[in-house]
């Protein structure tokens, strides 16, 4: 069975260096195969793991949907062939597997840009059964969301075994940490179990405010990272921070969460 582990957060909290952490751990201490998938148009994964990216699935759907429009204008089927003769599904799924980045212990694949104008429907439909599966044959699926939860049941419909929802050290991410908390029951996915992250504590340490604060959430805490000094020197320098070594607070923090709930 694959194992999907899906992280959540307001923008700059840190989730796609949570995620990159979580890859690393798994890369480090599971055998099995491992599929990346950023959700975020924002996010940089393919650069926290070191992996180049030549298209995303954004790129992808706008290519076929141009494609379609072409074909209609010229007097062709709406759900004619695609170039080559194959149909659209078939059209998704080869441009699907061509756009995944590989890496030595984990591919990547990135959902891209949004939704520009026209009629998306049919082709996310087809672009999430593609997606899911390819999933299957990945013993870890790990998801790098945007910053609400509202898109996730659109880019699977795989069940979530492990919701990371990731905040900064203030009650206002907190709040929004709830809120997120709370949209998880909303969604057409179920969501097994969610937990809270607090990422750069100062000293690695919560105030009391805050821990007072976080016990009155709907969501169980797992831990604190600590800020750190090395982690902001690979942030200047572009480095991979796939790369930082096991010492690191940082990851050590988040190999510490998920060897207790994996």
């Amino acid at each position: 069975m694959t194992i999907t582990i899906a992280l959540a957060g307001k923008g700059g909290v840190g989730k796609t260096t949570v995620a990159g952490m979580v890859i690393k751990y798994l890369a480090q201490n599971q055998p099995e195969s491992i599929l990346a998938i950023d959700a975020d148009p924002s996010s940089n994964l393919n650069m926290v793991l070191g992996l180049d990216l030549e298209w995303t699935v954004g790129d992808i759907r706008e290519d076929m949907l141009q494609q379609v429009k072409s074909s209609l204008a010229n007097g062709g089927a709406a759900m004619g062939v695609m170039p080559g003769g194959m149909n659209k599904r078939e059209y998704l799924d080869y441009h699907v597997q061509s756009a995944l980045a590989e890496g030595s212990r984990f591919d990547l694949i990135a959902m891209g840009r949004g939704e520009g104008q026209g009629c998306y429907c049919a082709v996310n439909h087809n672009l999430r059964e593609v997606i899911d599966g390819m999933s299957k044959h990945y013993a870890y699926v790990v998801i790098d969301n945007e910053a609400g939860m509202e898109h996730l049941s659109r880019r699977t419909t795989r069940d979530v075994q492990h919701l990371l929802i990731v905040s900064d050290p203030t009650q206002r991410g907190l709040v929004a940490a709830q809120r997120i908390a709370e949209m998880r029951k909303e969604l057409d996915i179920r969501i097994e179990n969610a937990y809270l992250i607090i990422n750069r504590v100062l000293g690695g340490e919560l105030p009391p405010e805050l821990l007072s604060f976080v016990e009155k959430l709907d969501i169980p805490l797992i831990g604190a990272i600590p800020a750190d000094a090395e982690l902001a020197v690979f942030e200047f320098s572009g480095k991979p921070l796939i790369e930082l070594g096991d010492a690191s607070p940082v990851y050590r923090s988040v190999a510490g969460m998920l060897a207790k709930i994996l």
